[in-house]
């Protein structure tokens, strides 16, 4: 039994219930101006002062486009 599964305080969730989640190429991909990319609509947004909390960019975002020929192995967190 799973650590969480045992504590009293975990939540409880009702019969049916499913997760979901949502992401977008602009959060996951990076690579600005790689291989002939022009910038999106999203890239112009954040790059204009003002419109973005701490001027945050997709620019290298999750860096999917240069990490993902490491493979699924390499988000692994290693445990001793």
């Amino acid at each position: 039994m799973s650590e969480s599964a045992e504590r009293s305080d975990a939540p409880v969730f009702p019969a049916g219930f499913v997760f979901g989640t949502a992401t977008a190429s602009y959060q996951i991909g990076g690579a600005l101006s790689e291989d002939g990319r022009a910038p999106s609509i999203w890239d112009t947004f954040s790059h204009t002062p003002g419109k973005v909390r701490n001027g945050d960019t997709g620019d290298v975002a999750c860096d999917h486009y240069r990490l993902f020929t490491l493979g699924v192995g390499a988000g692994r967190v290693r445990r001793r």
